[in-house]
């Protein structure tokens, strides 16, 4: 008996993750987020930008992310939302510690999830990225679940858009944001793309 690594079982339990033209992934759940708008005309889709995300801080599974991608956060909820109820931002994916997949925005659309950023001489990465949040935080390992689910988004991602660039938000931020942090196995990350493709070795981490 052959025993599978965890990517295997995945890839042999679920079919293979597809994002459609109009730039949804199929295997996600859906909730609008309205923090959105058009990317530049002339704009291609080249980098993937990842990020940590916890709402309250340092607690999962709750409904905090979702709300504040929505616009729709309680400030009375917790302490720590008040500081924030006012921002207007998104991602287009968000996978949770379980590796479900919540999709907020269209990656033909322009989430704002970097911010004030640059990438290699270029300002504004939001024209030019798709932002993918894990839950977590810079404290804490991330699943074996989120890696493999980040592992197969990526790819269908690349199947899609000419992505040549795979960054932290610390990457396009640096000394305004730490994530994904210290505790994101970049790694682990790149072995899990070169389990699903092989062609996908070649691609360039920072």
């Amino acid at each position: 008996m052959i025993k599978l690594t965890c990517l295997e079982y995945y890839l042999k339990t679920y079919p293979l993750m597809l994002i459609n033209t109009s730039g949804y992934l199929d295997h996600a759940s859906f909730i609008a987020s309205p923090n959105f708008d058009e990317r530049p005309s002339d704009c291609r889709i080249s980098l993937l930008v990842i990020h940590n995300i916890s709402l309250p801080p340092e607690e999962f599974s709750g409904d905090g992310v979702i709300k504040l991608f929505t616009n729709q956060l309680d400030p009375a909820a917790h302490p720590y939302y008040p500081s924030i109820q006012s921002l207007k931002v998104s991602a287009h994916f968000f996978i949770r510690r379980n590796g479900t997949i919540i999709q907020f925005v269209s990656c033909n659309k322009r989430a704002w999830h970097a911010g004030e950023s640059c990438w290699q001489g270029k300002n504004r990465c939001n024209d030019f990225s798709i932002g993918i949040e894990l839950e977590g935080s810079d404290n804490l390992p991330f699943t074996d679940a989120q890696y493999i689910v980040l592992a197969e988004l990526t790819m269908a991602l690349r199947k899609e858009y000419p992505i040549t660039d795979i960054v932290g938000h610390s990457d396009v931020a640096p000394g305004r944001k730490t994530d994904p942090g210290p505790h994101f196995d970049w790694n682990h990350y790149r072995t899990l793309l070169c389990g699903t493709n092989l062609n996908s070795c070649s691609q360039k981490f920072d």
